[in-house]
């Protein structure tokens, strides 16, 4: 394939509606976007790109609004290839307010296939066509306009590739009986982020250090993580700009009752006691006063023998099924989830199995090993 493809640059609705029509009739449609994240915390649209296989489509979202036809060509029609595509899709939802559907992310797929589940774009063309693509354009600035040759051409090979590679990733998929896998996944992925909101109460959850608070501290945590991601999506600013992590761990592990404790946390800056500091006191006090049956269980430390000797069972069965499979452990099963169950075990809680193709292939392995786990 060439590496000099037609490219069409779009910046109004009517080249924009000239071009789905183009491509209203594909049996797939490849897409990808440009953006900018520094100090928002929505990603700024900076570029649109998509192609059917033949010319490259790039369209200026800063000039041209997404129009009904183009939305169509996301929430229908053709199916939409991505590759990596879950910052993408945040764009989209942004940009044109829909998700791309039906979608197959190409990382996601060439995970299923035994290779690296985080196979980047250059590397993915590499592997499939031979073809080495430039990588001078990754930190451009691709909100100035207007745009390089360069930026143009690295912004069309982004596209124009992808339906090449998915046509090889797909027969490969169908001679290992795996394209249904990929269709839950994909299914999976769609259905996350659609969920962008409702997570904001399980931020606390990715926190590494949990295990080392005592409920009632993990209850304000949580209050305070969900409260931050509500304030960063209604201001419009990078989580670490209202506040970080570290800090509201640090305010949780304090449980302060006034500005003067709270002042003395390390990480509390006089200004963000000025800002927010009734705000946050407020959520502290709301978690040292929640019914004690309402609080979260306590969380088993990973260091305790029980926990590693259990999570030594279950990544055993997690790694030889993924052994006898060609795949990645981590495409099977998280270490987060994995961790997830040793503690609904050790806590005598339903476990959160997986579902799908996953729980087919490991759930019966995971509850023998947990059956035959000492006591």
């Amino acid at each position: 394939m060439s590496l000099t493809p037609a490219i069409h640059w779009i910046d109004t609705p009517e080249a924009l509606d000239a071009a789905c029509a183009e491509v209203a009739d594909a049996d797939v449609v490849a897409l990808d976007t440009e953006f900018f994240r520094e100090n928002t915390f929505f990603p700024v649209p900076a570029l649109i790109q998509f192609s059917a296989g033949g010319p490259a489509w790039l369209v200026d979202p800063l000039v041209v609004e997404c129009t009904p036809a183009f939305r169509r060509l996301l929430a229908e029609g053709p199916l939409k290839l991505l590759h990596a595509a879950s910052e993408d899709l945040e764009v989209f939802a942004r940009w044109a307010g829909v998700t791309p559907a039906p979608l197959v992310d190409t990382q996601v797929a060439q995970g299923l296939l035994g290779e690296n589940p985080a196979m980047g774009y250059q590397k993915l063309v590499e592997y499939w066509t031979g073809e080495t693509l430039p990588k001078d354009e990754t930190r451009s600035d691709w909100l100035a306009r207007p745009l390089s040759e360069t930026q143009v051409q690295y912004a069309a090979l982004d596209v124009v590739y992808l339906v090449e590679v998915w046509c090889q990733q797909r027969e490969a998929l169908e001679r290992h009986g795996r394209l249904d896998w990929l269709q839950d996944d994909s299914t999976e992925l769609l259905a996350q982020a659609g969920r962008s909101e409702e997570a904001d109460g399980q931020w606390y959850l990715r926190q590494r250090q949990l295990w080392r608070l005592a409920p009632r501290q993990v209850e304000a945590y949580r209050r305070l993580t969900t409260w931050r991601e509500g304030e960063a999506r209604a201001r419009d600013l990078p989580r670490g700009w209202v506040v970080h992590d570290r800090v509201l761990y640090a305010i949780a592990e304090a449980m302060p009752a006034n500005r003067y404790e709270l002042a003395r946390i390390d990480g509390v800056k006089p200004g963000l006691v000025k800002r927010e500091g009734d705000t946050l006191l407020a959520l502290v006090a709301e978690a040292r006063h929640q019914d004690e049956a309402a609080l979260p269980p306590v969380l088993p430390p990973p260091t305790a023998p029980d926990f590693k000797r259990c999570l030594k069972a279950l990544k055993k069965v997690v790694n030889a099924e993924a052994e006898s499979l060609g795949l990645a452990p981590e495409v099977l099963m998280r270490r987060r989830d994995l961790e997830a169950l040793v503690t609904a075990e050790l806590d005598g809680e339903a476990l959160p199995l997986p579902g799908g193709w996953r729980g087919e292939r490991l759930n019966a392995g995971l509850a023998k090993a947990l059956e035959e786990l000492p006591r």
